[in-house]
């Protein structure tokens, strides 16, 4: 009897078995929604309510890359208006945290030494707002309104897709950018439109030390509360033998191919590890690493450690092993991107959050969803306005679910149907009825 007792304590304050439950079921037929979609069987069970926790990470991206959030400026107060709009926005609707990218396209959003002004600033790459710091003002303008500052990085992309050859894209950029100056650390992958996607390779050292250069460069002059890498390390598409040349000349201990590439980003994600422990014993800081990786780590049918799912696997396509990461606490949080309806037959929302939810047990690391805001009103089950409310819901009850992030800011702040602002915004009008505090991290020991 006082085992039974202690366990009803233990789920009451842990959230479980607060407010009500339903069956969710398909907003169109009825019929209940299967927890695994193709693989499992079984009724997912919903709180009927949103229970907020008393510290939630409740955060959002603003997208600069082809202007997705933010416009081009050429003027200082251009940019500065823009700027103050979206975080009053995020304040009213109590937002505790914006991530702002400001490395899209290997360049900047601050004056920097290593990398060429953002094209996507003022239109030009290589030319900034003169006299002006970007990111020393939306950094202090977040902080005034009690907003963290999450200091987005896209650590190898040169071009998503350009017709033109290596050797001539790269002409195109500014004499600043490292890829311009080395070439030779460069790769370039076909894709199947037959355009060319550039990166900096993710095999060459000397990109591993320009990264790492990179971003002490952004510690020692900014006061960002983390540094985070969205899901592109090796590209989506097969880079087939581009790195051949590269596999053959640094790999010392002869891994295979695979083991390899996901050494490499391995290597990045330690050393910026490192960097950020050195960097806060030394000047009293707390800044975290976080990472924004594809849903989906690995299947179940792949991999025994794997989801219940059955698309696309960071682990072997971009060689990310987002697992390790985590259970080598080698970051402080993971914002995993599960872009999935409930309803969806590989990748079905439910069976996802709970396998995140068992990787981060026992481990310092928080977890905080990424949602898919500007899916609602779509097609299929984001027709349904309740959707991402009812994985709202579905998250809260999780005591290691620790907060959201929603994709993007747009679809937030200025949606584009009556879906998305029935299922966006009013949503969050309703749940997010009070600020509060972000979770402690792992730093903050």
């Amino acid at each position: 009897m006082k085992r039974a007792i202690i366990v009803v304590i233990f789920l009451l304050c842990s959230g479980v078995l607060l407010g009500e439950y339903t069956t969710l079921r398909d907003f169109q037929t009825g019929k209940a929604i299967p927890y695994g979609g193709k693989q499992q069987g079984g009724a997912i069970k919903i709180s009927t309510v949103y229970m907020p926790k008393s510290r939630e990470f409740r955060g959002i991206w603003v997208a600069t890359v082809e202007n997705i959030d933010f416009s081009r400026h050429n003027t200082v107060a251009d940019f500065k208006r823009d700027y103050l709009e979206i975080v009053n926005r995020l304040k009213e609707l109590n937002f505790n945290v914006i991530i702002f990218q400001i490395r899209p396209m290997n360049d900047a959003f601050y004056p920097s030494k290593l990398n060429p002004w953002s094209r996507y600033l003022t239109g030009t790459e290589g030319r900034g707002l003169e006299g002006f710091d970007p990111l020393k003002f939306m950094i202090e303008e977040a902080h005034k309104r009690g907003l963290e500052f999450h200091a987005w990085l896209n650590p190898y992309r040169v071009i998503n897709s350009t017709p033109l050859r290596k050797g001539e894209y790269l002409k195109t950029l500014s004499p600043q950018n490292f890829a311009r100056k080395r070439p030779d650390l460069v790769l370039e992958v076909p894709l199947a439109s037959g355009q060319y996607q550039l990166i900096l390779n993710p095999g060459e050292p000397e990109v591993v030390n320009f990264l790492l250069h990179t971003v002490k460069e952004i510690l020692q002059n900014y006061a960002v509360d983390a540094i985070h890498f969205d899901d592109y390390f090796y590209p989506y598409t097969d880079i087939g033998s581009a790195d051949a040349a590269t596999y053959r000349k640094h790999n010392p201990n002869r891994l295979s191919l695979e083991n390899w590439r996901r050494n490499n980003v391995d290597t990045l994600i330690f050393q910026l590890n490192m960097l950020l422990n050195t960097h806060n014993k030394l000047y009293n800081r707390e800044v975290q690493l976080g990472i924004s990786p594809f849903g989906i780590w690995a299947n179940k049918k792949s991999n025994p450690n794997g989801s219940l799912t059955l698309g696309s696997e960071s682990y072997s396509r971009q060689y990310a092993d987002t697992r390790k990461w985590v259970k080598q606490q080698w970051i402080d949080y993971i914002v995993p991107q599960l872009y999935w309806p409930f309803s969806h037959s590989a990748a079905p929302y439910a069976a996802l959050t709970d396998w995140w939810c068992s990787q981060v047990r026992g481990t310092r690391v928080n977890l905080y969803i990424g949602m898919a805001a500007y899916q609602l009103g779509s097609s299929g089950a984001w027709k349904n306005a309740d959707e991402l409310a009812a994985q709202m819901r579905y998250n809260c009850v999780r005591p290691e679910v620790k907060g959201v992030s929603f994709f993007s800011y747009k679809s937030i702040a200025n949606p584009s149907n009556t879906v998305m602002q029935r299922g966006g915004q009013q949503m969050l009008r309703n749940y997010w009825k009070k600020a509060v505090p972000t979770p402690s991290t792992l730093r903050k020991r």
